[in-house]
């Protein structure tokens, strides 16, 4: 069966804000084999995630599993398991009936390193049935239809095909054939600023606003457009601009100007934020602002379990917002755990 592919919303519409194609970040597109999705990002970290069944319902107790894997040739893979619990206790992972591999968990979550993660997922990919199980207690038995492509595939990306580092596509070359990680792109933090908190906005430029942004209607019985300092002489103003059930949207704007008379311009991304339906008008989801790195966070949920969708992380460079990070779940089916599809390095 082909893979299908999907393009979640954290992935780029190029040319933003004027911003070259050559210059613009290029998030991985996520593949999907069967009951397995897979995506790698930049430097070519590759993770793939266990999937329900198609039209399976969701259970009472669901766990995931995925596996790991930086680029290299030094580079080994990790096996996790994740699930909705509290407390610890030894997993035991169990291919077709036989004891591959076992580690601590802690609340529900629990990470097999080392030898024990190679055969693991050498037979995921070969066998039929996987069980998780806690003591005597089985937890869980998540699909292995797909594993086995999508492990190929990340065999393929990395340029592990035909050599012994592989886990599907193993071949006779050694650990030197395969490719390097590419360089992290670096991103230059603008200067924090002072932390004097900005003027609060006028009556006047509450409604300038809201008709510059076309949220007016949208503003009327939200919280107040939230105000952050990004330099002496700049302001970032998220503007409310409608809500659902378990997403809120705002516009990003950049004031400038005194008290009262202050200009507006829309913030500028390299990115253009997933959310946004419009080319001239960036909309962010569920917004969030760390002072201290100048970090804009947006993530949106595909539906109100949290089991698909995308989130983009950026920081301000002293002219725009440049992405850091973006992670996505195209597939609607039980994976709570989004697959990062972009990193950049920041530099203060």
């Amino acid at each position: 069966m082909g893979a299908k592919h999907y393009f979640m919303v954290a992935l780029a519409a190029l040319g933003w804000s004027g911003i070259g194609a050559a210059q613009a970040p290029k998030p991985g597109a996520l593949e999907t084999y069967k009951d397995w999705t897979i995506g790698c990002d930049n430097r070519n970290r590759c993770e793939t995630v266990s999937l329900l069944p198609e039209g399976g319902e969701w259970p009472d107790s669901p766990v995931m599993v995925g596996v790991v894997r930086e680029a290299g040739p030094d580079a080994a893979a990790e096996v996790w398991v994740s699930r909705d619990a509290k407390g610890g206790g030894e997993i035991s992972v169990h291919v077709d009936g036989r004891r591959i591999a076992s580690a601590m968990s802690r609340d529900g979550d629990a990470t097999i390193r080392g030898p024990q993660a190679a055969a693991l997922a050498i037979a995921m990919a070969r066998g039929s049935v996987l069980e998780l199980r806690l003591g005597n207690r089985s937890l869980g038995k998540p699909s292995l239809a797909g594993s086995g492509a999508a492990l190929r595939y990340m065999d393929a990306r990395q340029g592990r095909a035909g050599t012994s580092t592989a886990l599907v596509a193993t071949g006779p070359l050694g650990p030197i054939a395969v490719r390097a990680a590419p360089s992290a792109p670096v991103i230059k933090r603008a200067p924090l600023p002072a932390a004097t908190a900005p003027a609060a906005l006028w009556r006047e430029e509450l409604t300038a606003l809201g008709k510059f942004t076309r949220c007016t209607e949208e503003m009327k019985g939200a919280e107040p457009p939230q105000l952050y300092r990004l330099s002496r002489t700049e302001t970032l103003i998220l503007v409310p601009c409608g809500s659902g059930a378990y997403n809120f949207t705002s516009v990003p704007v950049i004031a400038t100007g005194e008290a009262g008379r202050r200009a507006f311009r829309l913030a500028s991304f390299d990115l253009k934020p997933g959310w946004s339906e419009e080319e001239a008008r960036p909309m962010l989801v569920n917004v969030g602002w760390t002072a201290d790195k100048l970090r804009l966070d947006s993530f949106a949920k595909g539906r109100g379990l949290g089991d698909c969708g995308g989130s983009e992380a950026y920081v301000w460079d002293g002219t725009r917002f440049r992405l850091t990070e973006a992670t996505s779940m195209g597939e609607c089916r039980g994976a709570w755990h989004w697959i990062r599809t972009w990193s950049a390095q920041v530099a203060e």
